[in-house]
């Protein structure tokens, strides 16, 4: 918030902002659906980038139609929690529309798949259970989403959003029916969310990246094996304990890879092995420049192979001052791929850490306070599309990467903004 007060916007800077808004909200509102939902979706959009520091349904209606705020507020509650127009459908056109802004500046790198949490005390809220949340750094009762991101080192945008159904939820009819819970929609693991957004992505002919994934998905073995029979490349953090065969022993290439037992000696932890590397094989790299200086760490790499898995890179992070390694990842990327190359690629997951922290922090993705299925993923689906037009707004105004999305709020919602006010959408 402070970046928005801070932010200096002349007003031909913000007439021109405000005319391209408008232009991206008519190429969104291509996918839609009724020409009347054009309105709630435009004034919906510019509460989430508005000065509230809440970001439901009743402060957006007091931003974006003060004088009549009772109407605005039942016309929202009504895009947002009733009307049936299709979530993939929105995202599908706010990335055709905003990737070309930041490709311009690199291909596609990575497609970064993590979940996220949010905390809640009751517990009618659809899919709301106690499980861990990352936002509490514990467990506790709240709802987690599964998502799909693209990114380069410019930029990155979710590309794929659903909530995280648990058993409880998935088996009980009277919650299912009440939360309006679509009838196909049945208990899957996150991991299995995961695949299902990469498979369409694919589908859909989405620029391929390396995918990249924390160690809840990076030790599921089985969404690795099918990254692999996808013909797509990942760097998967671990944790310290899955078994591999030590460096130079286990089976020859092409050999029908045993079923791992503890006992076979051959078999170490990732933790072993990095222990036993000699002092060579660290090397200090940077990877990233932050706010004062640049991101440097100790890494080493070394081909391992999984148990019942192909031979691939073992990377290891190990910094100068800790007293053992602190990060474990397994690559299938090229065995010549440079080793800055690889702990560049590694680090790139940070991407996804920046657009939950903006998109909850400026743009309200928690904020939203129904308790239905179409309400949550109709909000979050929003909350993505003003993150995309922030984004493809950060060209406008140099320097173009070292801004927060609070800064922009106020080119498309200035000082006196007064919209017209709008019927309930169809």
């Amino acid at each position: 918030m402070l970046l928005r007060r801070e932010a200096a916007m002349d007003l031909h800077s913000v007439d021109e902002s405000a005319s391209r808004f408008r232009g991206y909200i008519e190429k969104i509102a291509g996918a839609i659906g009724h020409p009347a939902r054009r309105r709630p979706l435009q004034d919906y959009c510019t509460g989430l980038m508005g000065p509230s520091e809440r970001k439901s349904v009743e402060p957006i209606a007091a931003v974006t139609a003060p004088d009549r705020t009772s109407a605005q507020h039942q016309a929202l509650l009504h895009f947002v929690n009733e009307s049936n127009w299709s979530d993939e459908e929105v995202l599908t056109k706010v990335r055709e529309t905003v990737l070309p802004t930041f490709e311009a500046h690199g291909s596609i790198e990575a497609w970064i798949i993590d979940d996220t949490g949010f905390p809640k005390q009751g517990k009618h809220s659809v899919g709301v259970a106690p499980q861990y949340c990352g936002q509490l750094g514990r467990e506790g009762n709240c709802q987690v989403a599964v998502s799909l991101s693209v990114a380069n080192h410019h930029a990155s945008l979710p590309i794929a959003y659903r909530l995280y159904l648990p058993r409880e939820w998935a088996s009980d009819r009277k919650r299912r029916r009440k939360a309006g819970i679509p009838p196909e929609i049945r208990f899957v693991t996150k991991s299995q969310i995961a695949l299902e957004q990469i498979k369409t992505a694919l589908a859909a002919n989405v620029a391929r990246g390396v995918v990249l994934m924390d160690a809840d998905y990076g030790r599921d073995g089985n969404l690795r094996r099918e990254l692999r029979a996808l013909g797509l490349t990942y760097v998967a953090a671990i944790q310290s304990t899955p078994l591999v065969w030590s460096p130079g022993t286990g089976p020859k290439p092409g050999r029908r890879l045993p079923k791992a037992r503890e006992e076979d000696t051959d078999l170490v932890s990732v933790k072993e092995v990095a222990l036993a590397l000699e002092k060579s094989a660290w090397k200090t790299i940077r990877w990233r420049e932050g706010t004062a200086e640049w991101l440097s760490s100790r890494f080493a790499r070394v081909r391992v192979r999984p148990a019942r898995e192909a031979e691939e890179w073992l990377l290891i992070e190990w910094p100068q001052d800790a007293n053992a390694p602190i990060k474990y990842w397994l690559s299938n990327l090229a065995d010549d791929i440079a080793f800055d190359k690889l702990v560049d690629i590694a680090k790139l997951r940070w991407r996804i850490e920046r657009d939950y922290q903006e998109l909850k922090q400026e743009l309200g993705l928690g904020h939203y306070e129904g308790r239905g299925w179409r309400g949550f993923h109709h909000h979050a689906t929003l909350c993505i599309a003003a993150y995309g037009f922030l984004i493809s707004e950060r060209e406008t105004i140099p320097p173009s990467g070292a801004r927060s999305t609070s800064q922009f709020a106020q080119i498309v919602l200035p000082e006196g903004y007064r919209p017209r006010g709008s019927a309930a959408a169809a």
